[in-house]
């Protein structure tokens, strides 16, 4: 069964009459400005589709800056946090004892260099009860000089006086100490202001 009779048949109603004829010239003109048509439509959605990509790579650019500003700023943080109890340690144990340890060859320093300046002279030693015993040690090298030392209870471990004829030195190791537990309690002060302010 055909189903032709149910379609409407539009090869009759052309007429040769109704035929609209187009130049071969005309044909190229109108293919050619359709392409163009075409073409710019295409131009144009190659650059939006550009600037959308650059707008996303510039956001996404950004947004990785600042998540990795972040990441050094938290890094830094908490390696300053790390460092501080460190340092602290140092300044309160490690470096006293080291200034401990030192005196002695300190005050050789010292001796040496008044013996230089004021020749054989009677020299007074006096430091904490704690250094003596290092200080006895240091007194069984010959200088050329009479030494003697006396103990002070108000003396500090890292303070010796030096009295040589009529002139006095201070060795204060102690103090020493201080300013450097002070510079390095400064310095984390300031970065932890620095932190907070941004």
């Amino acid at each position: 069964m055909a189903l032709s009779h149910l379609l409407q048949d539009f090869g009759d109603s052309l007429s040769v009459g109704n035929q609209i004829s187009i130049s071969d010239v005309s044909l190229e003109e109108q293919r050619l400005e359709t392409f163009e048509q075409g073409f710019k439509a295409g131009w144009d959605d190659a650059i939006k589709s550009q600037g959308g990509e650059q707008a996303k790579i510039s956001s996404e650019f950004s947004r990785n800056m600042q998540d990795l500003s972040f990441t050094y700023h938290e890094a830094h943080t908490n390696l300053f946090k790390a460092m501080e109890p460190l340092l602290q340690q140092m300044v309160e144990t490690v470096l006293p004892k080291i200034a401990h340890q030192t005196i002695g060859a300190r005050v050789v320093e010292q001796l040496s260099e008044m013996a230089r300046d004021q020749g054989a002279q009677p020299v007074q030693i006096t430091v904490a009860p704690s250094n003596h015993a290092t200080m006895e040690k240091l007194l069984q090298q010959e200088f050329g000089f009479p030494l003697s030392v006396v103990e002070e209870p108000t003396l500090g471990e890292g303070q010796v006086y030096l009295k040589f004829g009529q002139s006095e030195r201070q060795i204060d190791l102690d103090e020493v100490l201080n300013g450097i537990g002070q510079a390095v309690a400064a310095f984390f002060h300031e970065n932890q202001k620095e932190i907070v302010n941004g």
